[in-house]
């Protein structure tokens, strides 16, 4: 088997993982069937996801760590074991509390563990010029999970109920994510990834020096600072739509079975993860943040007027494909501004907003409901941090390569 062939083979591996872990993005349908059948208000219900959110986030920036010094296939297999185990034992849960824990905390840290590995062991097996694209496409098998997920899910708790439900869902993880798993490794020392193939009479775009900095470098960046802000403030917006949409088509548009936007959500999520990491290698990862915050942006301030079936459908598509891109360029942008040596650990602490995020959009709309009883607030306030957001994609630059080399040397 020859080496591009196990670059493919480990790219693989890591997106039908990916279609596992994804099982966070279900959790819409999880939280409606809470409210109906269980009687839970919304604030119990969204509370494992915030927390799996946090958790997945948190255990992500160790597992970083770990697998720098190494290797991803243990703390791989370390995730996808803990998050078939937390879906089972939340089987049992029948409380807030309980599923606060195997939810919120063991499924959210065996996510994190597991996604953690599968971007740095895929970019170190294929080209430089190719990393927004491979980026793209392990991330679009996370939020491709939902396609099959949200509608299982939804027919599972029709026919078995919610425990059950989490139990059969727990049991399909284990047996499918944990032998993919051991098959994902580094590449040998010394490996160098193939040049990728150009047409005639094109020539090979120069690629740029990038010096590895360690976690502690990159915090003396102000750049770390303006992703990190942007990442958070996006992804809070993304997955408050993510984590609503189901109640939201009740409460706006009268749709009270509309399980099928969990999958638009997917499709489009999926769709923008792949279509952003490559455009994002032709324009820059920063130019294609931009132009998914103004998008984002303006979703927002139009999305309390969708109240049709139609109208949601779009905001929804366009929510799905702003959010996707922030999963695809992130990386992209870390491996680039930082290097990939230390890309676990450097992606992990970035990473930490996105968990940040979370906890800001449940209290988003937690505080919209409070004063309101809607979610009208809840899009305004989203409107003005993707106006943020613009505003810091505009003013962030890539480093000098002396400033790099000063930093790296220090």
């Amino acid at each position: 088997m020859s080496k591009i062939d196990k670059a493919m083979r480990i790219l693989l591996a890591g997106f039908c993982i990916n279609l596992c872990l994804g099982i966070l993005y279900a959790w819409s349908v999880f939280n409606k069937a809470l409210v109906t059948d269980f009687g839970w208000s919304a604030a119990d219900a969204s509370s494992p996801y915030a927390i799996a959110t946090f958790t997945f986030a948190a255990c992500l920036l160790v597992a970083g760590v770990l697998q720098d010094r190494m290797g991803p296939r243990n703390i791989l297999i370390l995730g996808t074991v803990l998050t078939g185990l937390g879906m089972i034992a939340s089987g049992f849960a029948t409380s807030v509390l309980a599923l606060n824990i195997t939810f919120g905390v063991i499924t959210g840290a065996g996510i994190g563990f597991g996604y953690a590995c599968l971007s740095p062991a895929a970019m170190k097996w294929f080209h430089s010029s190719k990393k927004g694209m491979v980026n793209g496409l392990i991330a679009a098998g996370f939020g491709l999970a939902a396609i099959y997920l949200a509608p299982l899910t939804a027919a599972l708790i029709d026919s078995l109920g919610i425990q059950t439900s989490f139990m059969v869902l727990g049991v399909g993880i284990l047996v499918i994510s944990v032998p993919l798993a051991c098959t994902i490794n580094n590449p040998p020392a010394g490996y160098v990834p193939q040049e990728p193939v150009l047409k005639a009479g094109q020539k090979a775009k120069a690629a740029s020096k990038t010096l590895d900095l360690s976690w502690k470098a990159m915090l003396k960046t102000p750049q770390f600072y303006a992703l990190w802000v942007m990442y958070a403030l996006a992804a809070s917006v993304g997955l408050m739509i993510i984590g609503n949409i189901t109640n939201i088509a009740s409460v706006q548009a009268n749709l009270p079975n509309a399980v099928y936007l969990a999958s638009i959500l997917a499709v489009f999520n999926s769709g923008g993860r792949v279509a952003a990491g490559i455009l994002s290698d032709k324009i820059g990862g920063v130019r294609t943040l931009l132009l998914a915050f103004i998008l984002q942006g303006i979703n927002m301030v139009l999305f309390a007027t969708f109240d049709s079936e139609l109208t949601l459908i779009i905001g929804t598509a366009i929510a799905a494909v702003g959010y996707g891109t922030l999963l695809a360029v992130f990386p992209s942008l870390i491996a680039e501004f930082y290097g990939l040596k230390n890309y676990g650990t450097n992606y992990g602490v970035l990473y930490t907003s996105w968990g940040i995020g979370g906890s800001i959009g449940a209290a988003v709309v937690g505080f919209s409901m409070a004063n309101g009883g809607g979610y009208g607030l809840a899009y305004t306030i989203s409107a003005v941090m993707m106006a943020v957001c613009i505003i810091l994609a505009f003013i962030t630059k890539p480093m000098s390569e002396a400033k790099a080399a000063s930093l790296a040397n220090a």
